[in-house]
């Protein structure tokens, strides 16, 4: 009795006919569409998008130039040099990130010591060219004075789970 079934499972194509019901039972299903400029979706709160630097309440940048964030960076997107300051601290000259060869990890941001490189909730941005998605430190900075009151909110309200 199992071999005729078979045959007329077969014979009927049985596996097409469940394949089409499926796509039946969701061609009539209620569509579901973000009109997006005008809605979001929510983010999850570890959401990683744009870089930024940060700079202390005092207005200098927290980058001790400590080099961890281009060490573990998997996709090398991470670029810095050094040099000397006159009161004998280490401070970045050049910090840029290729944000075409980041995979967006979040090494950078666990690596770093001193919270000086975040990863903001920021998926809006764009480039026309290649050189447009390079950001160099007084880019880097320019988006962490603007989103400083958000990235320390997010630090602050994520601090428990670190």
């Amino acid at each position: 009795m199992e071999k005729i079934t078979q045959y007329f499972k077969t014979f009927l194509l049985w596996e097409l006919m469940q394949g089409l019901a499926v796509t039946g039972k969701h061609f009539f299903a209620r569509k579901i569409t973000i009109q997006y400029p005008e809605e979001k979706t929510p983010l999850s709160p570890r959401f990683r998008g744009l870089h930024a630097q940060r700079r202390y309440a005092n207005g200098e940048e927290r980058c001790i130039a400590c080099k961890l964030c281009e060490a573990v960076c998997p996709a090398m997107a991470i670029t810095i040099e050094s040099e000397q300051r006159e009161d004998g601290t280490r401070r970045t000259s050049r910090y840029d990130i290729d944000l075409t060869k980041c995979i967006f990890c979040g090494f950078c941001e666990e690596a770093c010591p001193v919270d000086a490189i975040v990863e903001t909730h920021i998926f809006e941005y764009h480039g026309e060219k290649r050189g447009d998605l390079y950001y160099t430190k007084p880019m880097l900075l320019a988006v962490g004075d603007k989103y400083e009151a958000e990235i320390a909110a997010r630090k602050a309200a994520d601090a428990k789970y670190r």
